[in-house]
């Protein structure tokens, strides 16, 4: 193959242009071109390029563009991992550029038709040497290949199953975009054991700012019937119901079963914060707060109990939004009008282990829960002095998801913890997580009272006005450190569903979180 020199001229030599684009090099006795490319050289360049990549001669096809370590790097990994059996047709030319075909015949058994997509090249006249060579860019071997990228095949455990709700309806994520981080997680831990096989796509990794979806099915894969609690009609209302605010997520569970309905996010990130997200959940935790000060006899939902408007403990200075009182009033009045004062009263009471120790013990908050895929299970840690009259209303280090606070609602509604699960753990014989206590009965009649009358005539009244059924809730807002709006939470149950929210800088609990819930409960399952 006639490849031109590369050398460099010698400095002090002459050149005289001749006619027809080429220059005479009289020291160096060479003929060196110049001028614009012939239509018959950008042909012969373009047409010894493609035939020797096709014929696996990456070392010649390298030495045929203007950057030939880049060159043949790319091309040497173009052949090890998509494959030898690769042709080219010409498709059209147009002066400098040449747009060809590709071709790609797949040895894999049970692989799908070829693969055929276009690209292009620009012949250019080496610096050098004069001879035209292929401009090389990443974008001659795929069009949305870039600096950095690589083409690859690789395995889609997602095509491994298909994954059904609670009633054999199947879920996709083209209709349901939040479980589009759950499940091809579903997939690669049960689709194997279930009979199912992965299929095989063409895609683009280790290319900065992602790749996209696959450029190509080389095989199809066997799907496996995967069931999960979900609930269609459930995760249609969530999905629906967090596309009002941004950065929101949410997630509905059965209190009865631990079955999880509902996981559905809203975020530019893509980030899984349903289930992964920990963040201080404000006064939503008053309802573990209040169990432990009924557990404890400190309080009664009906005795009396002081709501000041400023509260000091440990040094630190707290106070109720705008400052407001209750005089005479109950620890039920103090509730559902979420009065932090109230509960930082009895922070001294309680200890520095009897917050924790109730959202452990009774919540089963920090347990290590197995749901069939990752979560942040809470954490509320022992603590003292203003960090444990923080931890009583949800500031702090107490740290929270949708997840944990569905299930903190879940747990007040029928005073037993029950983990939540994605997938039955017959299916895998996994040990989900159990708290070593339920609350006493008396215990859960009033906590449930208290969050009846929240949602009838309290802080959570506008958002859940006129839903029928057993209804309870409690708002939240959480303050982050250098955000100058509060997030929103937002629990609650309505008989025997029971659903969270959150919203990051989205005001108080009832403004944006509790629309959310509301839409969810009312659904139902």
């Amino acid at each position: 193959m006639n490849r031109g020199s590369k050398a460099g001229i010698a400095a002090g030599v002459v050149v005289l242009l001749g006619v027809g684009g080429y220059a005479t090099v009289e020291a160096a006795g060479l003929l060196k071109k110049t001028g614009p490319l012939s239509q018959d050289e950008v042909r012969s360049a373009a047409d010894d390029f493609l035939d020797a990549w096709a014929k696996g001669e990456v070392a010649d096809a390298a030495e045929l563009t203007d950057d030939e370590r880049p060159a043949f790097d790319a091309l040497t990994r173009f052949r090890q991992d998509i494959g030898p059996d690769v042709s080219f047709q010409a498709r059209r030319r147009e002066a400098d550029e040449v747009a060809f075909s590709v071709t790609v015949r797949f040895a894999e058994s049970g692989a799908g038709p070829d693969w055929t997509y276009g690209s292009s090249l620009k012949v250019v006249r080496d610096e050098g040497s004069g001879e035209p060579r292929v401009d090389w860019s990443p974008a001659v071997v795929h069009p949305r290949l870039a600096d950095g990228g690589r083409l690859a095949l690789v395995e889609n455990d997602a095509s491994s199953i298909e994954a059904t709700d609670r009633d054999g309806q199947e879920l996709t994520v083209e209709e349901f975009p939040s479980l589009a981080t759950v499940l091809p997680t579903l997939a690669e831990r049960y689709g194997e054991g279930l009979g199912g096989e992965p299929g095989v796509e063409v895609r683009i990794t280790e290319q900065e700012g992602g790749a996209g979806g696959p450029l190509h099915v080389v095989s199809e894969g066997k799907k496996a019937e995967l069931r999960t609690t979900l609930s269609a009609k459930a995760q249609r209302a969530a999905e629906r119901a967090v596309k009002k605010y941004p950065e929101s997520s949410a997630v509905a569970v059965e209190p009865g079963s631990g079955d999880i309905l509902a996981v559905a996010n809203n975020r530019e990130d893509g980030f899984n914060a349903a289930f992964l997200g920990n963040r201080a959940p404000g006064s939503t935790m008053k309802i573990v707060t209040a169990a432990a000060l009924l557990e404890q006899d400190l309080v009664g939902a009906s005795r009396p109990a002081p709501c000041p408007s400023t509260e000091s403990y440990g040094g630190a200075t707290f106070q109720n939004l705008d400052k407001f009182e209750i005089d005479g009033g109950t620890f039920s009045d103090a509730f559902i009008r979420s009065c932090n004062t109230t509960f930082v009263n009895f922070a001294e009471r309680v200890g520095a282990d009897g917050l924790a120790g109730e959202a452990k013990e009774v919540f089963g908050i920090g347990l290590e829960w197995r749901s069939g895929v990752a979560t942040f299970d809470g954490s509320v840690p022992e603590a003292e002095g203003p960090e444990l009259a923080a931890s009583m209303i949800g500031q702090g280090k107490v740290q929270m998801n949708a997840l944990t606070m569905a299930s903190v609602a879940a747990t007040a509604s029928t005073g037993t913890f029950r983990q939540p699960v994605l997938v039955a753990p017959e299916l895998d014989g996994r040990e989900i997580a159990e708290a070593p206590r339920s609350l006493p009965d008396g215990v859960t009649e009033q906590l449930r009272g208290l969050m009846r009358r929240t949602a009838a005539e309290g802080t959570a009244a506008e958002a859940l006005r006129g839903l029928p059924g057993d209804v309870g809730a409690k708002t939240g807002s959480a303050e982050v450190d250098g955000a100058q709006t509060s997030d929103s939470w937002f629990t609650g149950f309505r008989d025997d569903t029971a659903a969270a929210a959150t919203v990051e800088a989205g005001g108080h609990g009832g403004d944006a979180a509790g629309p959310i819930v509301r839409d969810i409960l009312a659904a139902g399952k």
